[in-house]
């Protein structure tokens, strides 16, 4: 379904996702890296645990919410992948000092 509109080569970043290694283009967002390694569901809902994954890719739906290095409630097609990025789902409400 995701596509990348080019091939033209670009370095690549090792990311984790959840425990999995995933490899990325530098370029990428974590969201589009996510959507590249087969990965749909980026949260899940607060009031009843429904998956959740990017929709807009612009930062305006909020849906691709993810835990980045730690920090909740991050946008994930805001957020530029990083080589040695640690990113987690989201499940449900963000927890205080995470």
């Amino acid at each position: 379904m995701f596509r990348r509109f080019t091939d033209r080569p670009e370095q690549a970043v090792t990311i984790t996702v959840d425990g999995r290694e995933i490899s990325a283009k530098a370029t990428d967002s974590v969201a589009a890296a996510m959507f590249a390694a087969g990965i749909t569901t980026c949260r899940t809902t607060v009031v009843d645990a429904r998956a959740r994954g990017p929709y807009c890719m612009m930062g305006v739906c909020f849906d691709c919410l993810v835990i980045v290095d730690g920090v909740g409630s991050r946008q994930g097609c805001m957020t530029r992948v990083r080589d040695g990025m640690v990113v987690e789902s989201q499940k449900g409400r963000r927890e205080i000092g995470r």
